[in-house]
């Protein structure tokens, strides 16, 4: 697992002090740039330790509008950590807009984790496949198999990221619901398009502090896995305790 001190902003805590996590989802940056971050990315400089966004960073994947965030992300003088979502893979340059953001400084994770402040971080996108007895099988149609196989492959992605952190402070970063108690509120019919309960399965196989996700915009903001770890939904269209756009999440 790789280390990082990142940019500043963390002023002069140590590593083993209490970190303010500030956590959102899903910008959905536009090309028109119409919209700007560079004052939220001011105001959470001086609220949180370490930003991290759970993915659908841009509207549609298009290499203009990862880097319009890349520019207001200049504005963000703390470690920012990140998952794509399933936005960023729209217009096929996902390759182009993941080299953006880690030229910008991003910590973007893959499958793999980081070590920031003494907090690892494990992230992976995720994917669908729907939530205990209704999780969808590999059964039938080659396409439904292909389905099943790509939410099993990113559930073993977050296996694999878990067993780099060493930290004793451990949090996910999903883009995908890993629970469906943070995704009530969105219409049942599409619980199975928003996550899967084989990552919840994966992350209690850890100890893990804290799973942050996004994606479920008309969900819910707090919930548990099985196992009992603290599970927050932050897409950005979710009500907060903070009454902003983000979390603040103490690790």
């Amino acid at each position: 697992m790789s280390k990082s001190t990142g940019k500043g902003g963390s002023g002069t805590r140590k590593a083993d002090d209490k970190q303010r996590i500030a956590a959102m989802g899903d910008l959905h940056v536009k090309e028109t740039g119409t919209a700007s971050f560079k004052d939220l990315f001011t105001e959470i400089s001086q609220a949180a330790d370490i930003l991290v966004l759970t993915g659908d960073l841009t509207d549609l994947g298009k290499p203009k509008e990862a880097e319009l965030l890349a520019a207001d992300l200049r504005a963000c003088t703390i470690p920012v950590v990140a998952v794509l979502g399933n936005h960023d893979y729209e217009c096929g340059h996902v390759e182009e807009v993941t080299a953006i953001f880690k030229d910008a400084g991003v910590h973007l994770l893959e499958g793999q984790a980081v070590e920031i402040n003494g907090v690892g971080f494990a992230g992976v996108k995720g994917f669908a496949g729907g939530f205990g007895r209704y999780m969808l099988g590999s059964f039938g149609e080659p396409a439904i198999k292909a389905m099943v196989a790509e939410s099993v492959e990113e559930t073993m992605r977050l296996e694999n990221a878990l067993r780099q952190v060493r930290s004793e402070r451990a949090m996910v970063v999903l883009h995908y619901a890993p629970i469906p108690d943070t995704v009530v509120g969105e219409p049942q019919e599409i619980y199975a398009f928003l996550g899967s309960s084989r990552l919840a399965e994966t992350i209690d196989r850890f100890p893990v502090s804290a799973v942050v996700h996004g994606h479920a915009h008309r969900g819910t903001y707090e919930g548990r896995t099985p196992g009992g770890a603290p599970v927050y939904n932050v897409a950005s269209h979710i009500e907060k305790p903070t009454g902003r756009p983000y979390a603040l999440l103490d690790l």
